[in-house]
């Protein structure tokens, strides 16, 4: 795998954040009738959660840092509460929202979209409950700065680009539905190509098979390329060191930089981001105008946390007159919030 390229934000944030983190986590004593949350949270999106040191074998890497990160750490803040959480980065993005249906975790969180098929097993039962939306999406394209002109939009982007995805997300679902490779719910067109460890798997009629925000079929699980039926759209690739491996943001960014893809589809936070970050090497382009809601994910028999966490949200949040703009602006505005609790009328 190409050597991970971290991008951090002018003036240091990330490096602020983490010791903001740190100094919080060790200032916090825990009560007697505290609960310990044992919370997995995705490693590797950045601003919304991330860890503090993107390399695995690294003793920061369990150190969470970003928006959710500041709101989890600002519950905690809150006196007389009763939350504390301890944190597990996890670098695999793919079913992390079912992670707290197993007795690993109680929550989990990494910039989630709030999807019902996201709540259920294959089986198709529910297994864990989205908490209120605390955070806003929109999808978009991240090219390199000489293709912005070039690429103002999905329509724009040739048979000869290469568009590199995350699967399983939102990015990859929605480029599938702008591309009229899928439709609202995920069934591929007829003539599709995807690329398997197994080899290629073509799709005979249009919905045999799906790819969604949540889960595809089972023969395309692990997946490695894309090639749409209609030969004038680009073509999408699925990074790893071995065919299908999971693969986080740093690699794509990497392969963007190095053009093995032409463009990055996910979430315009994480993309404008990395755009600011790059020395004016990446553009954000093809703006998506659909929105998202992502929000914590809990064990849905879990009701008693499932109520703390959307009342603390509530709060630390305004109401969700606060966001991911309020706290790029003021890193600290959480902690503000949630010194104000006991003031509360």
């Amino acid at each position: 795998m190409a050597p991970r390229l971290t991008l951090r934000p002018a003036g240091g944030l990330f490096a602020a954040l983490a010791v903001l983190l740190l100094l919080a986590n060790a200032g916090c004593s825990a009560g007697s009738e505290d609960r310990v949350v044992e919370v997995g949270f995705y490693a590797f999106f950045e601003p919304v959660s991330s860890s503090a040191d993107a390399d695995p074998a690294s003793p920061d890497f369990n150190v969470h840092v970003g928006y959710e990160a500041d709101l989890l750490t600002a519950i905690e803040a809150m006196e007389g509460y009763g939350l504390r959480f301890n944190r597990t980065a996890i670098p695999q993005w793919t079913d992390i929202w079912l992670r707290p249906a197993s007795a690993e975790f109680d929550l989990a969180g990494g910039g989630i979209t709030i999807l019902d098929a996201r709540t259920r097993d294959e089986s198709g039962v529910a297994v864990v409950a989205f908490a209120e939306g605390h955070i806003d999406f929109t999808q978009s394209l991240l090219v390199r700065a000489e293709d912005a002109l070039r690429i103002p939009d999905h329509e724009a982007l040739l048979p000869t680009d290469v568009v590199g995805v995350l699967a399983n997300t939102t990015g990859e679902a929605r480029l599938l539905q702008l591309l009229g490779v899928a439709d609202e719910d995920g069934g591929l067109a007829a003539g599709t190509r995807i690329e398997t460890p197994s080899g290629w798997v073509t799709v005979e009629t249009d919905g045999a098979l799906t790819i969604s925000a949540a889960r595809a079929s089972p023969e395309l699980a692990v997946r490695t390329r894309l090639i749409a039926a209609d030969p004038d759209r680009p073509q999408i690739l699925y990074l790893g060191e071995e065919p299908g491996a999971e693969v986080g943001e740093p690699e794509l960014l990497e392969a963007l930089s190095d053009a093995t893809i032409d463009a990055i589809a996910r979430g315009t936070a994480g993309n404008t981001l990395a755009a600011a970050s790059s020395g004016n090497a990446f553009v954000v382009t093809a703006l998506d105008s659909r929105p998202e809601r992502g929000g914590f994910v809990v064990d849905i028999d879990d009701t008693g946390l499932l109520q703390d966490i959307n009342e603390a949200i509530a709060w630390l949040t305004d109401g969700g007159r606060i966001g991911l703009a309020e706290w790029l602006a003021d890193p600290r505005i959480f902690l503000d919030r949630a010194a104000l609790w006991d003031d509360r009328s």
